[in-house]
């Protein structure tokens, strides 16, 4: 299993796995709180954006920055 160093996901982290701008990840971060109910200054952890995009938390982990 892949070592889990943190929960949350940042703009910066999807820029990295969708090779989109980090505006697009922050768009991203906003939708998926809309979505999940959460307010602006709660946290978007990993496994609710694997959920929400589609892509496995695996694959996930291999293109977050540390």
């Amino acid at each position: 299993m892949i070592a889990k160093k943190r929960l949350c996901i940042y703009p910066k982290d999807i820029q990295c796995i969708t090779g989109r701008s980090e505006r697009y990840g922050r768009k991203v971060i906003q939708e998926i709180k809309k979505y999940l109910g959460k307010d602006s200054h709660q946290f978007i952890t990993i496994n609710e954006f694997s959920e929400y995009s589609g892509i496995e938390i695996d694959l996930i982990y291999d293109y977050i920055k540390d």
